[in-house]
């Protein structure tokens, strides 16, 4: 059988165990900011969580929704949008990297570390606060009443 136009990897898995394979690991990474699992696992993951980030950054409702119902459990949906998110906004793509671990013992399994690029734990920066200098009383406008009178002198020449 040939292997033309079937996209994806199918880990030996049903589809709906596959996409829920996919959306615990997503899961996990927002959760946890790290996971290690095996290679395929991991490049099978990076297209779907770029998506997810780049929903969470535009922030809307409906892409909040979007990125609820791509993880499993709101919290970490509310944690991608309102925290991790605003924190890679520097980025267009690219907001994770895989490195390649050691063979696993049991099964020699490639095994990988999926991590964020950007540091995630430091706070974003703040701008320092000017304070407010007292202000010299300011002096009365005087009100000019000059071009109301050039009016009102047009009128009566007329």
């Amino acid at each position: 059988m040939h292997r033309h136009g079937y996209k994806g990897r199918k880990f030996g898995r049903e589809t709906d165990q596959r996409q829920a394979l996919i959306k615990g690991l997503a899961e996990s990474l927002v959760r946890d900011e790290s996971i290690k699992t095996t290679l395929p696992k991991a490049k099978e993951l990076i297209p779907y969580i770029e998506k997810l980030i780049t929903k969470a950054k535009k922030g809307d409702l409906h892409s909040r929704r979007q990125v609820i119902s791509g993880l499993q459990t709101v919290e970490s949906a509310h944690k991608l949008v309102d925290q991790l998110a605003p924190k890679m906004s520097g980025r267009v793509s690219g907001h994770v990297r895989i490195e390649k671990l050691a063979h696993r013992r049991g099964d020699n399994a490639e095994l990988a570390k999926v991590t964020f690029v950007d540091d995630l734990k430091e706070a974003p920066v703040a701008k320092p606060v000017k304070k407010a200098e007292p202000k010299a009383e300011a002096k009365p406008a005087v009100a000019k009443k000059a071009p109301a009178k050039k009016a009102t002198q047009a009128k009566e020449k007329k």
